[in-house]
């Protein structure tokens, strides 16, 4: 009877050791922060466009109960917005039959920004939703990169009527790998 005795009070200890060592899970990353207001000026302060970080999280209502995660996946919902409206624009311009000069390129930013706004960017939030964060920032630095790769197609071609929504999706997916980046660094 000692013996089981022992053996259970050993067992107990070892278990308790273990869960005092053990870190705890990491679920979502947490800044010490004391309300959400600070937690997005706190992220912000992290990215590379503050300003931008701030007034993309402030505008979104749901970014009051979100954590960390929830302010990527907002953010990534932005990347998303703001590509569709510049995919929208190249349209548009498109549709209003343009000189041919700027008609191949625009054309051209159109087959970069149709797949991104259909598939990675939704499949970038999907992947953040289930905390797949490597498949999250493939999809969101393609849309940056398909961004810069319509910019650079107007060289030579009087230049870019859609620069602002280039640089924005840019400058968007910065911020959101960014946060990405402090998710990364707590699991």
């Amino acid at each position: 009877m000692k013996a089981l005795v022992r053996s259970l009070l050993l067992a107990l200890l070892l278990l308790a050791l273990l869960l005092a060592t053990s870190p705890p899970p990491a679920q979502s990353f947490e800044f010490p922060a004391q309300n959400i207001a600070d937690l997005i000026e706190q992220t912000c302060r992290l990215t590379p466009f503050y300003d931008l970080c701030l007034s993309s999280l402030r505008s979104d209502p749901q970014s009051g109960a979100a954590d960390v995660r929830g302010l990527a996946r907002i953010m990534a919902g932005s990347v998303l917005a703001g590509a569709s409206r510049t995919l929208d624009s190249i349209q548009e311009l498109l549709s209003r039959a343009p000189d041919p000069e700027s008609e191949q390129p625009l054309a051209y930013c159109a087959e970069l920004y149709i797949p991104v706004v259909k598939y990675s960017l939704p499949q970038a939030i999907d992947a953040l939703d289930k905390g797949q964060l490597g498949f999250a920032e493939y999809g969101l630095s393609d849309a940056g990169k398909e961004a810069e790769e319509c910019e650079k197609n107007f060289s030579g071609h009087g230049g870019s009527p859609v620069t602002e929504g280039n640089e924005l999706v840019r400058d968007l997916v910065g911020v959101a790998l960014a946060i990405i980046k402090i998710l990364q660094k707590t699991f």
